[in-house]
């Protein structure tokens, strides 16, 4: 789901906690060494997405979000910022090349590099979040 986030709508912060989990308390993020990604920069993307990051000339970048029980991949257009909410049980993440990865949800897709020994730290991290998410949860369908 794409929703713009600058604003303070609570309608769009309680489908966000109730998709994703509320965020992580400040004691987690400290044990967890964390829970956003460096700045990863966008190769490629959905036309719904690629429409709004050709809008202004600024590099296109995003980042990633945990939660407990999924990702939102933050991006800004203008002077807006849009957020992809991905619950883990729909998040489908592909080894496109060896220096990038897509990130699917749905209709949306995303293609970041991943060069940085610190992307792919972070990126294990998701991944080792991921799988535990699903040992413990069955997806609601």
């Amino acid at each position: 789901m794409l929703v713009n986030v600058t604003y303070n709508n609570p309608k769009i912060r309680n489908t966000a906690n109730q998709l994703l989990g509320p965020p992580f308390t400040l004691k987690e993020r400290l044990a967890m060494g964390g829970i956003g990604s460096p700045k990863l920069t966008v190769i490629k993307s959905s036309v719904q997405i690629q429409n709004l990051l050709i809008l202004d000339s600024n590099r296109d970048v995003c980042n990633i979000e945990l939660r407990p029980k999924g990702i939102i991949i933050g991006f800004r257009s203008l002077l807006e910022s849009y957020g992809l909410l991905i619950p883990y049980y729909k998040l489908s993440v592909f080894n496109s090349t060896g220096d990038s990865l897509t990130f699917f949800i749905d209709d949306y897709f995303i293609t970041v590099a991943t060069q940085d020994a610190s992307i792919k730290k972070f990126i294990r991290k998701l991944m080792d979040a991921k799988i535990d998410f699903e040992q413990s949860f069955s997806p609601p369908f």
